[in-house]
């Protein structure tokens, strides 16, 4: 009996480690890519790795802008690992956000504001990265990317690992 309910217990952590690495990845991949879009078009056809190096900027400072595959290289690590733990959190608070609000795609929609809030109020302020003004439409497209991007595949992803 205690084998069967440890081997429940063991498949059930296999289970969320993939569907975390799975949305994780979904997440970060296209977070970064409408940012590699989005600095394309605003940049008028710039090479969009900066975006990496902006991101490793937040560890290494201005020494991140000198180019180099470390540290675009970390950059893609440090913005992969943040959607990682942006979509972890959300997998072990789902369960007491459900109640609360129980449409996921909601859900979604506030977890994304959230961590907008979080990215751009606390973690960039803190970091070495240098802080750039946003212009309206950019705010909103980098609103609109955490919410579609992270915050909504999270909650569909939660919702499906815990009622299946």
């Amino acid at each position: 009996m205690e084998i069967e309910y440890s081997q429940k217990k063991k498949e059930a952590s296999y289970r969320i480690v993939k569907y975390v690495f799975f949305t994780g990845f979904l997440a970060g991949t296209l977070d970064l890519s409408t940012s590699f879009v989005n600095y394309l078009i605003i940049s008028g056809g710039k090479n969009p790795v900066i975006i990496l190096y902006f991101i490793a900027s937040g560890v290494f400072g201005q020494f991140a802008f000198t180019g180099g595959a470390f540290y675009w290289f970390c950059g893609l690590i440090f913005h992969l690992v943040i959607a990682y733990s942006f979509t972890t959190f959300y997998f072990f608070i789902y369960p007491k956000v459900k109640p609360i609000i129980r449409n996921k795609y909601f859900a979604g929609i506030i977890f994304g504001i959230l961590t907008w809030l979080l990215m751009y109020l606390v973690v960039l302020p803190l970091s070495n990265a240098p802080l750039n003004g946003h212009t309206p439409l950019q705010f909103v497209i980098s609103v609109l990317s955490l919410v579609l991007f992270i915050g909504l595949p999270a909650a569909i992803s939660s919702e499906s690992f815990y009622y299946k």
